[in-house]
């Protein structure tokens, strides 16, 4: 995890969070786990930054289960879709303002060595129109 300080914003990067969950839209997909690689990147309030109080900051720990759990119920046939929900469940946290989530899948096309797509949201409201995002 690395936070970078940008004026009353801060950027929070949480990398690497791992997911077996089923991805992809060939039938030996469907019936098997593939891990994927989230990487995940937050503007959020400068709050904490300033406070230096746990309670005025996203809890990054919640933030990467909450993104296991989405991953594993939707059974995503794309990584684009997959990368979608990643940053659609980080806006349902207090604080988060722009999430943009990379999504990583390696080893599913021989002679590939992965795949990744991004996607970036900015407010929970952008999800909510389109009923994807986590409420909490």
């Amino acid at each position: 995890m690395r936070i970078f300080k940008k004026g009353k914003q801060v950027k929070l990067e949480i990398n690497a969070i791992e997911v077996d969950c089923i991805i992809g839209e060939r039938a030996d997909e469907r019936c098997r786990l593939q891990r994927l690689l989230v990487d995940i990147q937050l503007e959020v309030s400068g709050k904490a930054a300033e406070t230096d109080e746990l309670a005025d900051a996203v809890d990054y720990v919640a933030v990467a289960q909450a993104i296991r759990t989405k991953l594993v119920e939707a059974k995503c046939k794309l990584i684009e879709h997959a990368a979608y929900l990643s940053a659609c469940v980080c806006t349902g946290f207090k604080g988060v303002e722009t999430a943009e989530a990379r999504v990583t899948k390696s080893g599913a096309v021989p002679g590939i060595g992965s795949a990744v797509a991004a996607c970036r949201v900015k407010g929970k409201e952008e999800c909510a129109q389109r009923k994807t995002w986590w409420p909490f």
